[in-house]
């Protein structure tokens, strides 16, 4: 006899209710335990999944070259020249080697050390959830003397592996995987160049003497490409990042093997240790972690490591030569830490990731062989360059003064919930009656834009903030600074999640946070610099979704019957979208054209009907693919050096499509 207990909503849980998916189906199905999701990430992470793998083979040191191609047919080839993926029967199974490494998860050669010393893909789900999340996929393997093929769908084998012809003479061994992603199970389909280089120029850094090639046949009539090899490593990589500052001091190297002794069931292993940083004049921390050369943006035991010795030696040193007196407290991380770009790369047998998609490094024993390396060279370092060293130790103590004046600075800040209602304050918030999720509030320029939005908003759910004028470039300044800003404190009040290392997202009034500026060269220039203070002081509320920026119409058309409004598309001149839109009518010549300048231009009803109604607006989520590069953009565009910032404007001229003359 069954126990059926039928639950109140209806649904029974029985031997019916048990269902078994092979974990291709799985990965289908949960695309998140794989590959981190849907979206733009995750398609890009298909590639590195192949990518992985080949530069695994650069590790062994059996390959030097590899070529990415993004295919004008919507596909990606990823090409290397390494010994090619085995393609004989697998003794366990009966089938080929490729066959199961291609659509069994738990397959590779990266679970036997005797193949691999260091390996990226380690989980053994990598190219195999790539196979399952493409509706074709074409595996090509040089070895053998032979090419062999074979094509699946949708991760399903549609033949044998098959030996296609013999290798041309001097015809080099290698792997090449052919995929085209799945966009029934994918919500994006377009690839990024300038993400995809991004990355793989950090590959290149980190992974000496291999090249990475990219190539773009989507560009017409001559295909985009860029190669990237680079034999300084990391030393080489932190004077790129630091190209758009002013470093103190040339880069402080470390490379070493440390050996990890065996400590009860924990077997003895070695792991190699490499690193590279360097201060600037900037307030900016720049840190890059790698494990395996895999990117570990959420840090993890390489880093902590890096961060605790570098504060370490600079306390011990400061205080052997008397700066740091008795009396004085000790430099926290976040002195010890301004300015510095820094680069750690780790090299494990065994590397524990918090996931597939590989963001944080877990291994406890990493953090010690990290600290010993960086400890070595750093205080190497200090030693034998004192006037550097005495700059180093100057900037921390600047620092350290700056964060105590930062912290009397947000007491103030934190004074109390009359703060809004201040009649100091520039911007007067109107807010809305709820707040938490559905509730949004709209930053606007003057109060000339802010009273209408007043007037045509939803007060339920939308508050408004005006600021006057353009609030600090916050990329230079100091936080005790920032602080002192009436525009930047009515901001972070209104938001409630305190700013830097107080910034709690969660506290958050408002589900979403929309930049609502003019369409011309002002309004650019406030936007920037709103997302410049919110980059490099509210990460978080950008990583967890939480900013947009308002899309507003530019023209408004219309003639004795019709109107229409017409917004900015990525790719066409205000010209070529008048042209568009003015096909839409009879006579285009009896059009009355009206272009909107400014918000306030447009009347109550009208900025609500095209801006702000949930409904028919058109709102941009700002996301960061890739936070080096937005760092790297954010300081040459907002930063103190000129040069880089005029060879961007020369470059970018002719892209520019609102510009007041």
């Amino acid at each position: 006899m069954t126990d059926r207990k039928i639950a109140p909503d209806g649904t029974v849980y029985d031997e019916d209710s048990i269902k078994y998916l092979d974990p291709m189906q799985h990965i289908r199905l949960r695309p998140g335990m794989y590959v981190g999701g849907k979206d733009i990430r995750a398609l890009h992470h298909l590639i590195y999944e192949v990518v992985d793998n080949s530069i695994d083979e650069a590790l062994a040191g059996r390959c030097d070259r590899i070529m990415v191609t993004l295919r004008e047919d919507g596909g990606v080839s990823i090409a290397d020249n390494g010994v090619g993926i085995p393609v004989g029967l697998h003794k366990e199974t009966g089938k080929s080697t490729l066959e199961i490494v291609m659509t069994k998860v738990g397959a590779g050669g990266k679970f036997d050390s005797n193949a691999y010393k260091v390996s990226g893909g380690l989980h053994g789900v990598g190219v195999s959830a790539v196979n399952a999340l493409s509706r074709e996929l074409r595996a090509e393997v040089y070895r053998n003397g032979y090419l062999w093929r074979q094509v699946y769908h949708r991760g399903v084998p549609q033949s044998e592996v098959e030996q296609v012809h013999p290798l041309e003479p001097g015809e080099s061994t290698g792997t090449t995987i052919t995929f085209y992603p799945d966009f029934t199970v994918m919500d994006q389909n377009e690839f990024n160049y300038n993400t995809l280089a991004t990355r793989f120029r950090e590959m290149a850094f980190v992974t000496r003497r291999v090249t990475i090639t990219l190539r773009d046949e989507r560009e017409k009539p001559i295909p985009r490409e860029t190669t990237f090899y680079f034999e300084g490593g990391l030393k080489s990589f932190v004077s790129y990042l630091n190209r758009n500052r002013k470093p103190l001091h040339d880069p402080v190297y470390g490379e070493r093997e440390i050996e990890i002794p065996a400590n009860g069931n924990n077997p003895a292993l070695n792991i190699g240790v490499e690193v590279a940083f360097q201060y600037t004049d900037s307030a900016t921390v720049t840190e890059l972690a790698f494990a395996n050369t895999i990117s570990t943006p959420d840090g993890g035991s390489h880093v902590t490591g890096l961060r605790t010795a570098i504060t370490s030696v600079i306390n011990r040193y400061a205080r052997k030569n008397g700066i740091l007196k008795d009396k004085d407290s000790n430099f926290s991380g976040n002195d010890t830490m301004e300015g510095i770009t820094a680069i750690v790369s780790v090299k494990h047998p065994d590397p524990q990731f918090e996931s597939q998609t590989k963001v944080k490094l877990l291994n406890p024993e990493v953090q010690g062989a990290v600290s010993q390396v960086v400890s070595e060279a750093f205080y190497e370092f200090m030693e034998l360059n004192p006037r550097e060293a005495r700059r180093i130790i100057d900037k921390c103590m600047t620092s350290k003064r700056a964060r105590e004046a930062a912290r009397k600075a947000r007491d103030l800040v934190r004074s109390g919930p009359s703060l809004l209602e201040s009649s100091t304050l520039p911007g007067k918030l109107a807010d809305c009656s709820r707040h938490g999720e559905g509730a949004e509030i709209y930053i606007v320029e003057g109060d000339s834009a802010g009273g209408t939005a007043k007037q045509g908003r939803d007060r339920h759910f939308q508050a408004i903030l005006p600021l006057r004028g353009k609030i600090l470039n916050t990329e230079r300044a100091r936080l005790d600074k920032i602080l002192d800003n009436n525009e930047i404190k009515a901001l972070i009040s209104a938001l409630g999640t305190g700013i830097g290392e107080d910034f709690q997202v969660d506290k958050i009034r408002y589900e979403r946070v929309i930049i609502m500026t003019d369409a011309d060269v002002d309004g650019s220039h406030i936007r920037t610099l709103l997302l410049t203070f919110f980059f490099r002081h509210m990460l978080p509320l950008i990583q967890e979704g939480h900013l947009y920026i308002a899309q507003p119409p530019i023209y408004l058309l219309k003639n004795s019957k019709d109107m229409q409004y017409v917004y900015n598309e990525p790719g066409m001149s205000e010209s070529a979208l008048l042209e568009k839109a003015l096909k839409n009518f009879k006579n285009p010549d009896r059009v009355h054209v009206q272009r909107y300048k400014g918000l306030g231009e447009m009347n109550a009803d009208q900025l609500w009907d095209t801006t702000m109604d949930p409904e028919r607006r058109t709102l941009l989520q700002v996301t960061i693919e890739d936070a080096a590069e937005a760092d790297r953009i954010f300081d040459m565009l907002m930063g103190s050096s000129v040069p880089p910032r005029r060879r961007f404007i020369q470059t970018h001229a002719k892209k520019v499509r609102n510009l007041d003359i």
